[in-house]
């Protein structure tokens, strides 16, 4: 599934990790995310089951989502 970030904007994604994935701990899933380019990155969770939220301040991409991705929204700041 292909996703469109858009610069400044914050999204939150669901992660489903795998058995030995679900081992990792959410700084290294959120250095993963800082990697990609977003930023404010926090993660969430345990187990086979976060949430990451982060802002993305680079231009506007799109890519392909990890299999692990299973949803991610667009989050409105009021």
């Amino acid at each position: 599934m292909e996703y469109t970030v858009r610069k400044g904007k914050k999204y939150k994604a669901r992660i489903k990790l795998g058995w030995i994935e679900s081992f990792a701990d959410n700084g290294m899933l959120a250095d993963k995310f800082r990697f990609i380019g977003f930023v404010e990155v926090i993660v969430k969770g345990n187990g086979g089951e976060r949430i990451a939220e982060g802002r993305w301040m680079l231009d506007d991409a799109s890519a392909d989502l990890p299999s692990q991705v299973v949803e991610v929204i667009e989050l409105d700041e009021a």
